[in-house]
Order: structure tokens, then sequence, then C-alpha cells
């Protein structure tokens, strides 16, 4: 595996959850966050509640901005013409994906948000159709893809009957924390390494 080195559409992206927080230990060791989601395959049974599954939501049409929105607040300065620019804390950018509603794929989606269940995503950028999605990662050094994890619930779950188009949901996703990654392995030739770009 590698990092993707080149530009492309990433039209084979894909999102991933599973039940759980991520700790400061996963967040301080990217591999631990792929530790997560290499245990089992991506799947879309009602296993995909207990924590050692990962289910994939299937049939994503769109996806939102990933990343830190800015927040930079004016500071007047006395003696200057200009005020100064400061960082100020970012908030937390509205995640909503729209996908392709099928009732027994999605249903678990509803049902988690009813409970308020506490998350791990994953979305993984890829240019090809194999882009890492088999168990372990590691073991292919063919895919480029690149990891972006964040912790967060569903916070709305609606479906949008259509009568020219196939029928699609939305959700939105609250976040807790910022987002990590993009990750990749690296060298798996010789020792596989998880790690961002160099």
């Amino acid at each position: 595996m590698a990092h993707i080195d080149n530009i492309g559409a990433s039209i084979y992206t894909r999102i991933d959850y599973v039940p759980g927080n991520i700790s400061t230990a996963d967040r301080a060791t990217p591999a631990n966050l792929a530790t997560k989601f290499e245990a089992t395959a991506p799947t879309t049974s009602a296993a995909g509640t207990t924590e050692a599954a990962v289910v994939a939501i299937e049939g994503i049409r769109e996806f939102p901005s990933l990343g830190t929105p800015s927040n930079i607040v004016n500071v007047p300065q006395y003696g200057q013409s200009i005020s100064s620019q400061i960082q100020g804390q970012a908030d937390a950018p509205s995640l909503e994906f729209t996908f392709n509603y099928i009732p027994t794929n999605h249903a678990a989606l509803d049902t988690l948000r009813k409970a308020g269940t506490n998350l791990v995503f994953r979305v993984r950028l890829s240019n090809t159709e194999d882009g890492g999605v088999q168990d372990t990662p590691a073991e292919d050094g063919t895919a480029e893809y690149e990891d972006i994890f964040f912790q967060g619930t569903i916070a709305s779950f609606e479906i949008v009957p259509a009568l020219t188009d196939a029928t699609q949901a939305n959700i939105a996703l609250t976040i807790d924390g910022d987002f990590e990654g993009p990750y990749s392995y690296v060298d798996v030739a010789a020792t596989a390494t998880y790690q961002l770009p160099s």
C-alpha cells in the first residue's frame, strides 16, 4: 500500500464505522486506529452493533467536506491602521452524507441514532476499486488510499422518496474531537507501517 500520489476523483471513497470510543492511546498510535477496522471484513449485517464488526455504509452518493474549517478572529491593535488576525477555536463541521436507501442494509443506522451510540468512523479515499477493502490492508502492496478517522454519533436519519430516482437517505453526524489522518500503509515489502504522508 501507499499514499495517493496523483490527482484523482476518489470515486471509490467509502465510509465504515465500528461502535466504541477512540482512546488517547489510539489517537497517539495510528496503527491502533487501523486495528479497529482490520478485525473483520466490512459488512452490512446486524452484527455491526458489536465491537468486533466493521460496517460499511453502502450506496454513498454524496460526501461532505472533511477537515477543520477556519475561524479567523479580527483583533484591533492600538496604533495600527489594520487589525491583526488570530485563529480562534474552530467549530466542528456539519457532516451530512447522502446514500441510496435500502431498508435491509440501513435500518441499523436509525437504531444507532435512537440509542445515541458513540461510533468511530473511517472515511477511505481511494481512486481504485480495490482500494484497501480487504481484511488486512497491510497485506496488499498495490492499492493506494488515505484513511481519515473521527469519532461521533448519528444525529439525524431522513428518508427521501423519489419518483424519478432511487430512494435516498440523509444522515448527519456529530463530531467529538478532531479528525485523524490521512493515514496509509507504506513500505509493505519490508516492514509495513501505518503513517501520515511524509
